[in-house]
């Protein structure tokens, strides 16, 4: 089988891929990451590339994976329908995105408290939604409106274990692209206040401690190409 694997960041879907047995190309826009590719998965092609732009000729792969990619894509809708292009009939196409605020979890913690305590003057740029496509009602008109059916939906409980509850502030701010965009910027007062925010609904929603699990639940929506 042919596997692409579309804005593969640091290799983990591609890894997998691989030890399923599919020959796998994986496809990133950063040159750092794909020297952390493909160091990490020897067993895979990496190649540098725009995910909206694919350089592969029609009905190329069998399969299609995006890991947590697209609400770093301005225009999720044209990676699906590039995605579509490039897959057989009957190929499948999986994509994963973190479960919104509405969800209990260490995003709506984060987001939320920036949301009540960050400062105004710092915003991100237009764009879409980061949970966006977690939710079928947009996932799936999007799918079908370039050429896939079958789909399906489902959640991923997936969690961090700390000792500090305050430690979701820290991996926002430090190892994501949105949060950290928000959160690196903001004056030390208002920062403290995010932090504290995020400390009381963890200890409000996961007890004392001295340990939290903190959810970080994710969904996967898949579709076949038709």
């Amino acid at each position: 089988m042919e596997a692409l694997d579309l804005c593969c960041g640091p290799g983990n879907v591609s890894a997998a891929l691989v030890e399923a047995g599919a020959r796998v190309t994986g496809l990133d826009f950063s040159p750092a990451m794909l020297d952390i590719a493909k160091a990490a998965v020897p067993g895979a092609t990496f190649v540098n590339g725009d995910a909206t732009q694919l350089g592969f000729a029609d009905a190329s792969f069998d399969a299609l994976t995006i890991g947590f990619g697209l609400p770093h894509i301005p225009e999720p809708p044209r990676v699906l329908a590039e995605a579509r292009r490039v897959l057989r009939d009957g190929g499948r196409i999986a994509f994963s995105t973190w479960c919104g605020p509405e969800v209990d979890g260490a995003f709506g913690y984060v987001f939320g408290a920036i949301g009540a305590h960050g400062s105004p003057d710092i915003a991100l740029p237009p764009g879409p939604g980061a949970n966006d496509y977690a939710d079928p009602e947009i996932a799936y008109p999007a799918l079908e409106a370039v050429g896939f059916g079958e789909f399906s939906c489902d959640v991923v409980a997936s969690g961090w274990q700390v000792n500090d509850p305050g430690a979701p502030f820290e991996f926002f701010r430090d190892g994501t692209a949105r949060g950290g965009a928000l959160l690196r910027p903001q004056p030390e007062d208002h920062a403290r206040a995010i932090r504290a925010a995020v400390v009381q609904r963890i200890l409000d929603n996961h007890g004392s401690g001295p340990e939290w699990t903190v959810p970080m639940p994710a969904v996967v929506i898949s579709a076949r190409a038709i």
